[in-house]
């Protein structure tokens, strides 16, 4: 604890209070705002949330498949390939820069900033941040917190990057989640998101038709259920995405994500884990609200962004803008 709390010192120049704004201070406690409201330190970890919110089951899925997806413990570089295409940015323009990652995971695309020399600040809203914590911490250091998208504990303007994959549509109100982080950008910094895409095929994408149902059942349950069907009916869903045209639109009917043909270099094995961590990944989060390019455009002209690219990415949509200088 003490060890710690010595490094969240150092960090404190960013900090500010999520109910407040004011400056916060450390004591054997935890932190402290200007007006006496106190926020934990839990397993070396800043929390400004509550326990229970509507994130759980990202947190309860990121903890149990806390390496599935990362590069280091895969052996392949799909999260770095991701990361680098879909953002546009270079190892080299991020050196020393202060970054903010919003909704981190497990810490896939942690690993991935870490090795940029960035000086990194992430965040996410579920206990998943511990997961993060025990794949990353002993990289180098880094300021990790739970926290709100809505009421992000730092200083407004603070940050050269703000970066959010797989995140904006889980959220209540994805303009808004948008707007809060543009706050958080330095003049001239750049934001990158992106977000699953709202297009005519979208209702006949099975998952929209069986989450009403889904993100209702126990997490627990939910689970059981997905481990048990996903290893029988991968191969006939392998089978339909093999069939020419139709294939992708038949495969959508069993709701499995399938990454068979988008990344061949997996095993079965692996491919079998993907699947079961992305299908329950789809399934259960309390919101899941699609959007589209030209949302996703009024949302940057609205911010009073330069849009640097707007358009198709690994998953979904990619949006990467700046904020003005002056």
């Amino acid at each position: 604890m003490e060890v710690r709390k010595m490094n969240i010192i150092k960090y404190l120049n960013f900090l500010r209070s999520p109910t407040n704004g004011s400056e916060l201070s450390v004591d054997e406690n935890g932190l402290l705002d200007k007006q006496g409201n106190r926020f934990d330190i839990k397993d070396d970890i800043p929390r400004f949330v509550e326990k229970i919110n509507y994130a759980d089951s990202f947190g309860y899925q990121w903890n149990i498949f806390d390496k599935v997806q990362l590069d280091r413990f895969s052996s392949h570089d799909l999260t770095s390939k991701r990361f680098y295409k879909n953002t546009g940015w270079t190892n080299k323009i991020l050196e020393n820069k202060d970054l903010l990652e919003v909704g981190s995971g497990a810490g896939r695309f942690t690993e991935i900033l870490l090795k940029t020399k960035a000086n990194l600040y992430s965040i996410d809203y579920s206990n998943a941040v511990e997961a993060n914590w025990r794949n990353n911490k002993d990289t180098r250091d880094f300021f990790i917190a739970q926290a709100d998208i809505y009421n992000l504990p730092f200083k407004k303007y603070s940050f050269d990057y703000v970066f959010c994959f797989g995140v904006i549509q889980h959220t209540p109100d994805p303009k808004m989640s948008f707007s809060k982080m543009v706050e958080f950008l330095k003049p001239g910094g750049e934001i990158a998101i992106d977000v699953y895409l709202k297009n005519w095929k979208s209702i006949f994408v099975t998952k929209y038709w069986v989450r009403p149902f889904t993100k209702k059942m126990k997490k627990e349950k939910l689970l059981k259920l997905v481990e048990w069907y996903v290893p029988k009916w991968f191969p006939f869903s392998t089978l339909l995405l093999k069939i020419p045209l139709a294939g992708k639109f038949l495969a959508q009917i069993i709701p499995i994500l399938n990454y068979s043909e988008h990344f061949p270099e997996l095993s079965k094995k692996e491919l079998i884990d993907w699947a079961i961590l992305d299908t329950f990944d789809m399934l259960s989060p309390a919101y899941d609200k699609p959007q589209t390019l030209k949302t996703l455009r009024k949302w940057a002209v609205t911010s009073n962004l330069e849009i640097i690219y707007c358009g198709r990415g690994d998953n979904g949509y990619v949006l990467v803008a700046k904020k003005p200088e002056h």
